[in-house]
């Protein structure tokens, strides 16, 4: 999800749901110790349970960055071992170290030592000819024997070779059932599930064969209020709804100190596009922000503008 879930973005979905833990875009560790950019921690006290996601294959520098995460006063530090893009892979980081447990679990002891926040790892079943069967159960076990609990685990292959990062969230075939079996296997292990999964139906479905949780990606970005907001309700038995058009004026004050400080609409709004998917007046709500959020004098009002189109088809469908 690097250059998706942003600030502003983690602040919008927080509005929809709050128990649901989110995480930021992958933080390379070389960004934040070598280039000091300590501009990409920034998030809003809202926003807690909020986890850091990094991206490094140095043990030293990961633990520097866990450091730095931790007095951030993140929530988690997870380690990013599933990423496929090529930028990524040449830095040594994401996928490829699905071929280097031990080296993954060096880095997971280092950050842990660095940090008193809890350290978790988001994972591929596999990498290009590896056997999953064989792969997976054999990183679970090298890299918690240095006291990693808690993974997150994309079920399906990773192909660093002749695919793009798109191809490889739609290509490789899905293995759920490689993933339950990895919870019998290994109990102890709090263990979630990802990839392909669209809805909280599904989601709930993965949680009644016994995984402890279920990771949502692009399927919340882009149909954020079908997935957000009723997992409060559904998933954590807390009776907290809202509307589309309350999360609009609630983003308001936001997007008004925003732009105070200098900011530019289209930063905030250009993750607000998919809140009314699927909803009359949707195609006009996005049409008003995409064309008129980049203007130099953009602000609150075109926001407005936009979530009329939607209350109108509303009022006039009898809603």
């Amino acid at each position: 999800m690097m250059d998706w879930t942003d600030r502003h973005c983690r602040y919008l979905h927080r509005l929809m749901s709050r128990n649901t833990l989110l995480y930021t875009e992958m933080v390379t560790s070389p960004a934040l110790v070598r280039g000091g950019a300590l501009h990409l921690l920034k998030y809003h006290p809202s926003e807690h349970p909020v986890a850091l996601q990094l991206g490094g294959s140095d043990p030293v520098e990961l633990a520097e960055a866990s450091s730095i995460g931790a007095e951030a006063c993140y929530d988690e530090i997870n380690l990013n071992v599933g990423c496929p893009s090529d930028r990524v892979q040449s830095g040594t980081f994401g996928a490829v170290l699905m071929k280097q447990p031990d080296l993954v679990a060096q880095c997971c002891a280092k950050m842990m030592e660095a940090s008193p926040v809890e350290v978790t790892v988001k994972c591929r079943i596999g990498v290009d000819d590896q056997d999953p069967e064989t792969v997976l159960p054999d990183f679970l076990e090298r890299v918690s024997a240095v006291g990693v609990t808690r993974f997150s685990v994309h079920a399906r292959k990773a192909w660093l070779q002749g695919l793009s990062p798109k191809e490889n969230r739609d290509i490789p075939p899905l293995d759920y059932d490689l993933v339950y079996r990895m919870k019998e296997r290994f109990p102890h292990l709090h263990l979630s599930i990802n990839g392909g999964i669209q809805t909280l139906q599904e989601a709930q479905d993965h949680l009644a064969r016994g995984l402890d949780g279920v990771m949502i990606g692009r399927a919340a970005y882009h149909n954020p209020l079908d997935v957000l907001g009723d997992a409060d309700r559904l998933i954590y038995k807390d009776d907290h709804s809202i509307s589309g058009d309350v999360v609009v004026h609630r983003m308001l004050p936001y997007i008004q100190s925003h732009l105070d400080e200098g900011g530019k609409l289209a930063q905030v709004t250009r993750h607000m596009l998919g809140l009314f998917a699927g909803k009359p007046g949707a195609r006009m709500w996005r049409r008003v922000l995409s064309e008129g959020a980049h203007r130099p004098e953009a602000g609150t009002a075109l926001v407005l503008e936009a979530l009329s189109h939607v209350t109108d088809n509303q009022q006039a469908a009898g809603e």
